[in-house]
């Protein structure tokens, strides 16, 4: 009759293997994050148009507004695929879709700014086709284009700056709760949700909203090449369909994203057929230096450009 094998024999064994250096075992408690591929989507050649796309609500990491964080767009992602892109040589021009309600002041502005600073090194036209919705924040990352095209079923605007924050006092004192606050100035707790804002804060905030509001008209006139007074005009924070946007001079024409990717394949020089492509990852980002942020859940006061259709 054969004895059983002792299990703490074999496992002694496979230690001793491993202390000798026989054996080399690698174990992966994380998925790598792989780095991004290229996915051709249509089209031939050598010569490429890079497909990007800004789509749900903008923020810098994974913030949460209200719950929205699905499908949002980073600084992060963009800032990696224009890296990937820069070191590309066939790549002759751009198309960034844009379908997004807006999303935080920073993220937006970082994508325009990565976005421009790529088209100045690497000298490519870039097209940007506003889908469903661009507004907002959406709408501001688009005046990196040389020419943009709307759906014409598409919304676009609501130039401005909102901030907002929730006054929980009715709240605390229906359920019998307080809070206790100790702070070192008068304005620590600025903008805080546990009381009703004061009229100070409200001044303090406007002035803020009302900086951020500049900035925002400054970039669209720029980039659509209107008056500081035509601009104004338009930039009071309401809506418009695509026809409405076209008649403003706020988009160049009205089309789809094959119009997009045909403009920019007449500009960049390319025959009918040129090659589209996107960049895609099998598993997680590669790390940038606008990816390595906190979860902060939108903790305190968030100055958003983004369309909000409730609230008064």
């Amino acid at each position: 009759m054969r004895r059983p094998i002792n299990v703490y024999l074999v496992w002694l064994g496979v230690w001793l293997l491993l202390a000798a250096g026989c054996v080399t075992v690698k174990v992966s408690l994380f998925e790598e994050p792989a780095p991004l591929k290229e996915k051709t989507i249509s089209g031939y050649g050598r010569d490429k148009i890079l497909l990007m796309d800004v789509s749900g609500v903008i923020l810098e990491g994974p913030h949460r507004i209200l719950g929205l964080t699905k499908g949002a767009t980073s600084p992060s992602r963009i800032k990696e695929e224009l890296e990937k892109a820069s070191k590309d040589d066939h790549i002759k021009a751009v198309v960034v879709k844009i379908n997004s309600p807006g999303g935080t002041v920073t993220a937006a502005d970082v994508i325009l700014h990565e976005l421009k600073a790529f088209k100045a090194a690497k000298g490519v036209p870039v097209v940007v086709c506003l889908q469903g919705l661009a507004a907002s924040g959406g709408y501001y990352i688009a005046q990196a284009g040389d020419t943009i095209i709307a759906y014409p079923t598409c919304i676009t605007g609501s130039i401005g700056v909102i901030a907002m924050k929730l006054n929980l006092r009715g709240l605390m004192d229906k359920v019998g709760v307080d809070d206790d606050v100790v702070k070192s100035g008068r304005w620590k707790d600025f903008w805080s949700p546990f009381r009703p804002a004061t009229p100070q804060e409200k001044e303090m905030m406007q002035h803020i909203i009302d900086d951020f509001y500049r900035s925002f008209v400054d970039v669209v006139a720029q980039g659509r090449k209107l008056s500081l007074k035509q601009t104004l005009k338009v930039a009071d924070g309401r809506i418009y369909t695509a026809s409405q946007a076209r008649d403003l001079g706020l988009v160049d024409q009205l089309g789809y994203l094959d119009d997009a990717l045909d403009l920019a394949r007449g500009k960049a020089g390319l025959e009918t057929g040129a090659k589209v492509i996107t960049y895609h990852r099998p598993g997680t980002y590669k790390p940038t230096i606008y990816s390595m942020l906190p979860d902060l859940d939108m903790v305190g006061p968030q100055f958003l450009y983004l369309w909000w259709g409730g609230g008064a």
